[in-house]
């Protein structure tokens, strides 16, 4: 700054004074040092307790791991029959078994009881000698067409057998995918031969075949009312006129089973000749109880009965080369 007030009249330059007020803090800066505070302490917080349940967690799995450790040394190391059974979903038998004893009881009702077989049998209706189920199959019409022309009367014949009292029927069962070109041509060949009995409830397949008998006898028990009750494999040719014999010799006869019976050891390994699927149903002992087998069979009226009020309950098994059902009657 220049002075222009000296003495020897010339300017001077004098040097400014400095400003010395204080300058103030802006409240901006004191606010933004207050929330860096606040949000350095509450992330603490939250890595504390972050730091906290991981702990915890660590303790958790810590004590899980030892009362696993501890409670497998004392499971089994195999799982039993009755664990089997459990994965296999047959808890439900008990389910069944209140179903089957709800259908014994109306059976006895409806006079299917042993003592009552005869007073059933009395009335007016002519009571057949036997009911014949030759089994069948989709592929086997020309078989069948063979059969109509020896031991098995066609037509009129068939007819007038059913007057003597036997009735003979091919026993085949519905195919897995209904109503198509098999089932069909079934229903076909029946409508113009009038000799084929179709299972409207079983399915007819390899698998299925150890079912079958029970499907049958039930069925024939439900639809004709005769002494005897009989089985027949689509390989086998009847004496139909030494069959007729012996049945008449047995006829009222009760409780009468005429076939094979087998029983033995139980096949469960799968790589071996007569394997068993279905090992698991014979418990530990691994043997075949005694059971209903063979390409013929015959069952009095009130074994076939027994069949068709406990087809629930009753065990089908099947082997890999043939089928067997198990029936315990008495």
């Amino acid at each position: 700054m220049r002075d222009y007030a000296s003495k020897d009249g010339l300017p001077t330059t004098t040097a400014a004074k400095p400003d010395r007020r204080p300058r103030s803090r802006s409240k901006g800066n004191d606010y933004s040092s207050t929330s860096s505070l606040v949000l350095a302490f509450f992330s603490c917080v939250a890595w504390l307790y972050v730091a906290g349940r991981l702990w915890q967690d660590a303790e958790n799995r810590t004590v899980l791991a030892a009362l696993l450790k501890k409670h497998s040394d004392t499971q089994p190391k195999f799982l039993t029959i009755e664990d089997k059974l459990a994965v296999l979903g047959c808890k439900d038998l008990e389910r069944r078994i209140v179903d089957a004893e709800m259908e014994l009881t109306l059976a006895k009702s409806q006079g299917f009881l042993k003592d009552q077989l005869r007073q059933s049998g009395s009335s007016s209706t002519k009571k057949l000698l036997a009911v014949i189920g030759v089994y069948t199959g989709f592929g086997s019409r020309l078989k069948r067409n063979m059969f109509r022309g020896s031991w098995m009367p066609k037509g009129d014949a068939l007819k007038k057998l059913e007057d003597r009292g036997i009735v003979i029927r091919f026993v085949i069962g519905r195919s897995p995918n209904r109503g198509d070109s098999l089932d069909r041509k079934v229903d076909e060949e029946n409508s113009a031969t009038k000799d084929i009995l179709i299972l409207e409830g079983h399915e007819e397949a390899q698998e299925e075949l150890p079912k079958k008998a029970k499907f049958f006898f039930s069925t024939a028990v439900q639809n004709w009312d005769a002494e005897f009750y009989i089985k027949v494999d689509d390989n086998v040719n009847l004496n139909l006129d030494g069959l007729i014999a012996l049945l008449e010799s047995r006829r009222g006869q009760d409780s009468a089973y005429i076939g094979c019976m087998k029983s033995g050891d139980v096949v469960s390994e799968e790589n071996k000749p007569w394997y068993e699927p279905d090992w698991w149903k014979f418990g530990d002992e691994k043997s075949y109880f005694r059971h209903a087998s063979g390409p013929f069979i015959i069952l009095s009226k009130n074994l076939a009965q027994y069949i068709n009020v406990n087809r629930l309950v009753t065990l089908s098994t099947s082997k890999a080369c043939y089928p067997c059902i198990t029936w315990k009657f008495f």
